[in-house]
């Protein structure tokens, strides 16, 4: 159980940081992923009066504010068009639409969830993240670090011209995921990002991977399981490190055969 004895509502991003600086203080986002841990706040800082809950669309990027909803983020017609409805593939199983209106996107990111879809998505994109003083990092980099307390401003999706497949594995509907796979090819190059290990997903590129339409089936088997391998699987109440392997490998080929043109599954 969570219970917060202050809440102050920021003014501005200076005073967001400022307040943030104090460990006893919690930004709280949706408070939606948060509010299901056992903890003590003193003082919540809440950031819903920065208009930091829209998306953004250039010809280059896409920019989304850290207090934009999973649902929002889910039917945006712009995002949806760029990526062929990736993105809405890999939110739309998250719990149910009052949940995902209620989550948000920055949340999501800024937590770095072992069980995150919109982590392991947006990883495999070319994603960055704006913060408020360590400017604008890359998504892969954003992951491998500890949370400090920085205030993550938004998050950005480039157009470089990336297809993307999203598959996971969930033993109940609204469960938590088993595994959570992406994968995005531009050219030669795949990105493949596994996630729910049930450790945060993490991200492998190939420059080299020789695939291309008209690859063979076991071309594309011996590539997916070389990207398998890069990751480690672990067990819990949900599924054993075996069966987390074995899926990943699955959902790995699956996404790069219906990249290639092949049969979706």
């Amino acid at each position: 159980m969570v219970s917060i004895e202050k809440i102050v509502r920021a003014s501005s991003l200076e005073e967001a940081y400022e307040l943030n600086q104090d460990r006893k203080r919690v930004v709280i986002g949706g408070f939606m992923w948060m509010k299901m841990g056992n903890r003590n706040i003193a003082e919540a800082i809440d950031l819903s009066g920065l208009g930091l809950d829209t998306i953004e669309e250039t010809g280059e990027e896409f920019r989304i504010g850290c207090m934009c909803s999973l649902r929002s983020l889910e039917l945006h017609e712009g995002i949806n068009r760029e990526f062929k409805g990736f993105i809405r593939e890999a939110v739309h199983r998250i719990i149910g639409v009052q949940f995902r209106n209620g989550a948000t996107v920055g949340g999501s990111i800024y937590g770095r969830y072992g069980f995150s879809d919109v982590l392991t998505s947006l990883l495999a994109l070319d994603t960055h993240v704006e913060l408020y003083k360590g400017g604008i990092v890359p998504l892969k980099e954003f992951v491998q670090v500890k949370p400090d307390t920085d205030i993550l401003v938004s998050v950005i999706i480039k157009k470089d011209g990336r297809k993307a497949s999203y598959k996971s594995q969930r033993n109940t509907k609204t469960d938590f995921p088993v595994i959570t796979a992406a994968v995005a090819m531009k050219g030669s190059t795949v990105y493949v990002s596994v996630g729910a290990r049930p450790s945060k997903a993490g991200l492998v590129e190939s420059n080299d991977s020789g695939l291309a339409a008209g690859s063979s089936a076991e071309e594309i088997l011996k590539f997916s399981e070389w990207a398998r391998d890069q990751f480690t699987y672990g067990s819990d109440m949900r599924a054993g490190g075996d069966y987390r392997k074995h899926l990943a490998s699955v959902y790995i080929r699956r996404g790069i055969t219906e990249l290639l043109g092949g049969e979706k599954a």
